[in-house]
């Protein structure tokens, strides 16, 4: 064990971030919802520490294209092992499931499928479209990869018209290196920069206690300001596994708050900061708002 992961023996998770696990039959029967119409969520795939809530809250977000990427980002619990081919009856399973969820904000992300030519972006058109039809008055949200930078990708998303168009940045850009390796932290600013354009709702999120400083947190907001990014969500990194890299720092409450302050104060519409914010964590608030 090297010597991060010692000190991190000493890194007691904090009480704000201790979740409880509800004991609530609707939990159970959204995961089995899932297993029956065999879909992946990320909630499960990323382990996420929301999944109870959103579970006995009948929410999930979809992970199509399967579970494993062709990247490995290294706080990511997600494998980057086999890769399968896409399943050209998933769109409807997740409208399917949507439907019976009886949801009225449907969250779709994937993994990363640089294999395909498109990156899979025409598989998220399929599955907007599928969506769409099943559960007309739903607002839609799509958390995408960034397509090697494709425009042509990603104007299909686009096309498809989601209510909200989320591609996270994840770290700071000094971090890239470390953390996220296969992205350009640039690359991911064009690409919200080209969905603000297009007059589509922007949305980006960054991750806490990977190494970063405060200061670089800001610079990160200020960025995303620049392109005038309509909603950002700022949460704390937890360590998926041993595996991973350590939990640098765990950020108090009140920083949180800090960060989502300063954010409006630059010009940042929406901010999503607390320690237990995902980028798909109460994403009907936003639909709400912008509706």
């Amino acid at each position: 064990m090297n010597s991060k992961d010692t000190s991190e023996k000493y890194l007691r998770i904090p009480p704000w971030l201790r979740v409880k696990i509800p004991c609530n039959k609707t939990y159970g029967a959204t995961r089995e919802l899932v297993k029956d119409l065999k879909l992946n969520t990320v909630c499960q795939s990323a382990r996420c520490p929301n999944m109870f809530e959103c579970f006995s809250a009948h929410t999930a977000t979809f992970l199509i294209m399967g579970n494993t990427c062709t990247r490995n980002c290294a706080f990511c619990n997600i494998e980057n092992t086999t890769i399968m081919p896409v399943d050209p009856a998933e769109p409807v399973r997740v409208a399917e499931a949507s439907r019976r969820l009886e949801l009225k904000h449907v969250v779709i992300t994937s993994v990363t499928r640089d294999d395909l030519d498109d990156g899979g972006a025409a598989y998220f058109s399929e599955t907007i479209h599928a969506v769409r039809e099943e559960l007309p008055g739903s607002t839609i949200e799509v958390l995408i990869p960034d397509f090697q930078g494709s425009r042509t990708a990603l104007m299909e998303v686009i096309a498809a018209r989601p209510d909200i168009i989320n591609h996270n940045v994840e770290t700071p850009p000094s971090h890239y290196s470390r953390i996220r390796p296969q992205a350009n932290y640039r690359q991911s600013l064009e690409l919200l920069s080209r969905v603000k354009g297009s007059g589509s709702i922007a949305k980006s999120g960054l991750m806490v206690g990977l190494g970063e400083a405060d200061e670089e947190v800001r610079g990160v907001m200020d960025d995303l300001a620049e392109i005038n990014c309509d909603i950002v969500t700022i949460g704390q990194y937890m360590r998926p596994s041993l595996k991973h890299p350590a939990v640098s720092r765990y950020v108090h409450p009140d920083t949180f708050e800090e960060y989502a302050r300063y954010g409006i104060t630059i010009g940042i519409p929406h901010m999503h900061s607390a320690p237990l914010v995902r980028s798909s964590y109460h994403a009907a608030i936003f639909a709400d708002r912008e509706g």
